[in-house]
């Protein structure tokens, strides 16, 4: 796993840069604002080859995340570069990273969230603007603690209608809005 350090990895630049553009920039997540200005987001970067490894770091990433208050580590985004670029092959994985969620006992305590380059919503075309809601840099796995989820509907009591909000702003925005905020990985 890289950290975040004074030199950091483009995976990381590119996730903050799609972060602060794109989620926050758009408000695609009226939640994301604070823990990244109080920097209580951890980026790590998967150095894995194959679906045993990832499964691994996941854990790792879990079981550090547990370990920590939210006070210093609100939320974590695993930034997968190096594998699960077709997306059909990420969404599978998604199974198995809820398998891990059992395994560990950690189901109801934390959620795993998904982006991907390649996002695409069920019953949708893949060029259709809302997929971009979900479109990342990178395969990423979002680790979200569910505490934190109920205290962001305590204060956010419309939840409910942040996707309809984001699919009608999406679709205002359109195509050449978003390759306007140049929110894709580096090349």
């Amino acid at each position: 796993m890289t950290e975040i350090s004074p030199q950091l990895p483009i995976e990381i630049t590119d996730t903050v840069r799609w972060l602060e553009r794109a989620v926050i920039g758009l408000n695609l997540c009226p939640f994301a604002k604070a823990p990244h200005v109080k920097g209580q987001i951890h980026y790590a970067v998967s150095e894995a080859k194959g679906l045993e490894g990832l499964r691994d770091e996941l854990i790792e990433q879990l079981q550090a995340l547990a370990a920590l208050p939210a006070e210093e580590r609100e939320t974590v985004l695993l930034i997968v570069p190096h594998m699960l670029r077709d997306f059909l092959d990420f969404n599978d994985f998604l199974d198995e990273a809820d398998g891990v969620l059992q395994e560990l006992d950690l189901e109801g305590e934390f959620q795993i969230a998904s982006f991907h380059p390649d996002f695409q919503f069920a019953d949708t075309e893949p060029d259709d603007i809302t997929n971009f809601t979900n479109r990342s840099p990178y395969p990423t796995l979002h680790l979200i603690r569910e505490a934190s989820i109920d205290r962001a509907v305590e204060a956010f009591p419309e939840a409910e209608m942040i996707y309809e909000t984001n699919m009608a702003m999406m679709k205002k925005l359109g195509l050449d809005g978003w390759k306007k905020l140049d929110v894709d990985a580096t090349p």
